[in-house]
């Protein structure tokens, strides 16, 4: 079984994000970068069902600059393969590359690949859409399990227990599928020493959007970039009937 997973190079999780002062984005200027964490519970899973014997071959692809490259040699620290870039110095948050042209990205990809399986996360922390999977299912036709919190592989088929309001939906796929994580699916591995000079070695093909036929020409216009409102301070009541009086008369809440 080959698995081809998606990945998206993104302003780190524990940085705090900073806003441009024209508000026309996100100022990424001497940021950390690192995977996307979904997309590393992806890269965990793939990894996983290869150690067990299930997958063949892990293909970690991603679209960005040239510097996205560190983050496909991350991936390949951790158990890909090989990886693909496609390189594009058009912006890949905010305003950038959007969710219907990775799809289409992707889908070239995956009609060159033929892969099996594709293991991608649900979204991505920077613009937060859900909505490549979705529609990178579509354009293939291919059987689709989203929030996926447990997968099991049989022959032929995929078993998969996803999240959904007030409980758990447990789907029975065909192959060939595509599976969005969520959280609890796993915990990522830390990539080892030795595995991160291994990966210096493992083959990486760059490729232009031009080869596969994608226009990255954004549909839509980001108007203006702010941070939210500050909070307002709490006050304190005297009494459970002040409270009660608040909330009904000033909040407005009862």
């Amino acid at each position: 079984m080959k698995i081809l997973v998606p990945i998206k190079r993104v302003v780190d999780y524990n940085v705090k994000i900073r806003v441009k002062s024209d508000n026309s984005g996100i100022d990424i200027a001497n940021v950390k970068m690192s995977i996307n964490p979904f997309d590393e519970i992806a890269i965990e899973e793939a990894v996983r069902l290869k150690e067990a014997g299930k997958a063949s071959e892990i293909i970690a692809v991603t679209i960005g600059p040239e510097k996205s490259q560190e983050q496909i040699r991350t991936a390949m620290a951790i158990g890909a393969d090989r990886g693909i870039l496609v390189k594009t110095n058009a912006p890949i948050d905010l305003g950038g590359v959007e969710p219907l042209a990775v799809a289409k990205t992707l889908k070239a990809i995956a009609d060159k690949e033929n892969p099996d399986l594709i293991i991608m996360g649900k979204q991505s922390i920077d613009d937060d859409s859900n909505q490549t999977g979705q529609m990178l299912a579509a354009l293939l036709g291919w059987a689709q399990g989203t929030f996926a919190s447990e997968l099991e592989i049989n022959d032929g088929s995929l078993q998969v227990t996803r999240e959904i309001d007030g409980g758990l939906e447990t789907l029975e796929l065909k192959t060939p599928a595509i599976i969005t994580t969520d959280l609890r699916l796993n915990d990522p591995r830390y990539a080892k020493l030795p595995d991160i000079m291994k990966a210096k070695k493992k083959p990486l093909e760059i490729i232009e959007p031009s080869d596969l036929g994608v226009d990255y020409t954004p549909r839509l216009e980001i108007v203006s970039v702010n941070e939210p409102p500050t909070r307002s301070a709490g006050i304190k009541v005297e009494s459970v009937d002040a409270l009660i009086d608040t909330l009904k008369n000033e909040a407005k809440v009862i």
